[in-house]
C-alpha cells in the first residue's frame, strides 16, 4: 500500500524523534564544497543497464538536457536540507557536481532555464532560485510565496521574465510568483484552489479548450485544472475519486491525463477532449507517481518498483511489465540521458538513500508480469 503524507512523515521522522525533528542550522548562502572532488562516479562504461546513486530522500527534482551542458539533474535532499546538482553523462555515469544548504525541508526542484534552478523550501516560505556557474550552485534570490511550498512549477519563461506556481504542503491556497532575472524585486498573488494540491503539471489540452495547469488534490480527492487564459481564475474540477490522487501527468499528445491513485487497486485516466474518465486496473499496492510514454503506454511508480502497462482503447490492460527501484518511487522522468535514441527512466525515491537511472529500451528490459 502507498504511504499517505502522514505515514511518510512519521516514517521519515522516526530516526530523529529524540532530537525533536529539529532543523539543522546552516548558512543559507554558503556554497558547500563540491562533492565531485575525490568521489568516484556511481557507475560507468558501456553495457551498464542501470545505475543507483546516492540521493537520500529525494522528494523532487528534474533533469534538463542541452547541447551545452548535457543532462543535469537538479534535486532536493529533503532530510539533509540540501539542493544538489548531478550530471548524467552519455557514458552512463552519474557524477555529483555540487550541493547547497537551504533552510528546513526542501520539497521539490524545477529548471527555469538552462542555468536557473528553482527549489521549493518549506522554511524559506517561498522558492529559492539558484544559478549554475561552473558546475556550482550560486544562490540568487528567495521569492516569497506566503506559505511553505511543497511544489514549484515553471508556468512561463519569456525573455528573462518568469511566472512560477508554488503549491502548499498543506492548505488550499496556491501562489503565482513573478520574478525578472537580474532583479531583486518579485511579487506573488494567492488563489484558493483545493486542499493539498500536489505536483502540478502543464497540460496542452483541457476539456473546455486551450492549455493550462492540472493538479491532484490529495485531501479533497479531486483533480483540478486552470486555463492558461486565466491562471488567476478559479480552477475547474476534472474528476473526483474515493481514493487519494497522488499525481497527474499528461500523455505526450495531450489526449490523456493519467491519475496515480494511492489505494483501491486501480488508477485512472481522463480524456482531455471529452472529459471522460476511464479506470485502469493496477496493483493493490497503489501508485504514487505516473509517467506516460505515449497515449497507451504508461509507467506507474510504486514502492520498490515501476509498473509498465500497455492499454487498449477502453484502458484495459493488454500487457504489464515491471522494473525494480531503490525506494518509494514518487517521481519518474522519461528522458534520453545517454542520447542513444531510447528513453531512460530517472526515478527519484522519497524514501531510501538512492535514486535510479534505468536505461532504455525500457519495455524490452522490463520483467513480464502475469
Amino acid at each position: 500500500m502507498v504511504w499517505s503524507r502522514g505515514v511518510l512523515w512519521v516514517s521519515l521522522c522516526v530516526g530523529v524523534l529524540v532530537a525533536g525533528c529539529q532543523a539543522v542550522p546552516s548558512a543559507q548562502n554558503a556554497q558547500a564544497a563540491s562533492p565531485a572532488a575525490n568521489v568516484m562516479p556511481a557507475a560507468m562504461g558501456p553495457g551498464v543497464d542501470r545505475i543507483d546513486f546516492e540521493l537520500p530522500e529525494a522528494w523532487g527534482g528534474e533533469v534538463r538536457c542541452t547541447q551545452a551542458n548535457g543532462c543535469l539533474l537538479g534535486a532536493v535532499e529533503h532530510e539533509r536540507n540540501t539542493v544538489v546538482l548531478h550530471r548524467l553523462e552519455r557514458s552512463r555515469v552519474v557524477r555529483p557536481l555540487a550541493s547547497h544548504p537551504v533552510p528546513y525541508h526542501p520539497d521539490s526542484a524545477a529548471w527555469m532555464s538552462d542555468e536557473l534552478l528553482a527549489a521549493a523550501v518549506e522554511d524559506s516560505g517561498g522558492v529559492d532560485i539558484f544559478r549554475v556557474v561552473n558546475d556550482k550552485l550560486v544562490k540568487v534570490i528567495t521569492v516569497p510565496a506566503g506559505f511553505g511550498p511543497r511544489d514549484v512549477l515553471v508556468a512561463r519563461a519569456e525573455g528573462g521574465r518568469y511566472r512560477l506556481l508554488a503549491t502548499p504542503y498543506i492548505g488550499s491556497k496556491v501562489a503565482w510568483l513573478d520574478w525578472q532575472e537580474g532583479g531583486q524585486e518579485s511579487s506573488f498573488r494567492s488563489v484558493e484552489w483545493c486542499k493539498a494540491p500536489w505536483h502540478p503539471t502543464k497540460v496542452s489540452r483541457l476539456p473546455q479548450g486551450g492549455s493550462g495547469v492540472a493538479v491532484a488534490c490529495l485531501d479533497d480527492k479531486r483533480v483540478m485544472a486552470v486555463s492558461d487564459a486565466d491562471l488567476l481564475g478559479k480552477p475547474r474540477e476534472l474528476a473526483r475519486f474515493s481514493a487519494v490522487p497522488r499525481q497527474v501527468r499528461p500523455s505526450p499528445s495531450g489526449q490523456w491525463l493519467y491519475v496515480a491513485l494511492e489505494t483501491g487497486g486501480r488508477n485512472a485516466r481522463i480524456d482531455m477532449g471529452s472529459g471522460e474518465l476511464q479506470w485502469v486496473a493496477s496493483s493493490p499496492r497503489g501508485s504514487s507517481s505516473v509517467a506516460p510514454f505515449s497515449d497507451d503506454l504508461v509507467a506507474w511508480g510504486e514502492d520498490g518498483r515501476i509498473v509498465l502497462q500497455r492499454l487498449g482503447a477502453r484502458a484495459e490492460v493488454l500487457e504489464s511489465r515491471e522494473l525494480s527501484t531503490s525506494g518509494f518511487s514518487t517521481s519518474i522522468q522519461l528522458v534520453d540521458a545517454d542520447q542513444d535514441g531510447y528513453l531512460d527512466a530517472v526515478v527519484l525515491n522519497s524514501s531510501g538513500k538512492r535514486a535510479d537511472v534505468i536505461y532504455g529500451p525500457l519495455w524490452e528490459k522490463a520483467t513480464r508480469r502475469p
